[in-house]
């Protein structure tokens, strides 16, 4: 059985999450004396959040919210730290890849099955930039409606685990058929959260171009009918050493 299909678990209680001790002051004094010290310079590079939704891949009844912490490397590739909430205490869930379509089109088809579009996350107005007027991030959702993402999960904290459990979950995006539309009263929450509505930014987004074609092997389970779940086997461990 994956991972992914243990039976849910209960609602989040307030118990400390994850358990822990409260952090001593020694800690405390060397976060802050790391933090004036050390460059820090990967996370430096995270100039966007954005808030959106994803679908376990296996399991596209289980909905989250999400949020990306977002890494421009070039205008081919973005990298995201993902996590639950936008709050200082947020747990750090997973993590997803952006590559322009010139770059998804050069994947084996394999590897292509893994992969999401974006282009219907952007056009319905579910990915959004809290807080940011659309004027100023219009030309980078145009770039990114032509984009594919692969995102692992690696802390189901939607089902309650307090610590992250077993192998990573593959994530897709959502879709305006079937299993893949998301609930609306995630959307309404979140739209509640920071003011905005999800469905006059979709308006405001018609202008923004539909990618030409968008490849058949993203978002596999459209066609197929199926998603991915990882099994961890126990395999044997190469035993030969590096060098004679």
């Amino acid at each position: 059985m994956a991972e992914s299909d243990r039976p849910a678990a209960a609602e989040f209680t307030h118990e400390k999450f994850p358990p822990g001790k409260t952090m001593t002051m020694e800690s405390c004094m060397l976060a802050k004396g790391a933090q004036m010290l050390q460059s820090l310079k990967p996370i430096k590079q995270m100039h966007q959040h954005v808030c959106t939704f994803a679908l376990y891949s296996d399991d596209m009844t289980r909905q989250i919210e999400t949020h990306h912490y977002v890494t421009r490397l070039n205008q081919d590739f973005l990298q995201c730290a993902v996590y639950d909430s936008d709050l200082s205490s947020a747990h750090l869930i997973g993590v997803e890849y952006i590559i322009s379509d010139r770059l998804f089109e050069n994947l084996a088809p394999d590897e292509q099955k893994l992969w999401h579009s974006h282009a219907y996350e952007i056009k319905s107005g579910l990915w959004v930039n809290p807080r940011v007027p659309e004027m100023a991030v219009k030309q980078e959702l145009q770039n990114l409606a032509k984009t594919y993402g692969k995102f692992w999960c690696t802390w189901q904290t939607d089902r309650g685990d307090k610590l992250p459990m077993g192998p990573p979950a593959l994530m897709m995006s959502p879709q305006a058929v079937n299993l893949g539309k998301v609930k609306a009263e995630l959307v309404a929450k979140r739209d509640s959260k920071y003011n905005i509505s999800s469905d006059a930014m979709k308006d405001s987004r018609m202008e923004i171009a539909e990618p030409e074609w968008i490849n058949p092997q993203a978002d596999y389970w459209k066609q197929h009918g199926k998603g991915f779940a990882i099994d961890l086997q126990p395999t044997d461990i190469n035993k030969m050493p590096p060098f004679p």
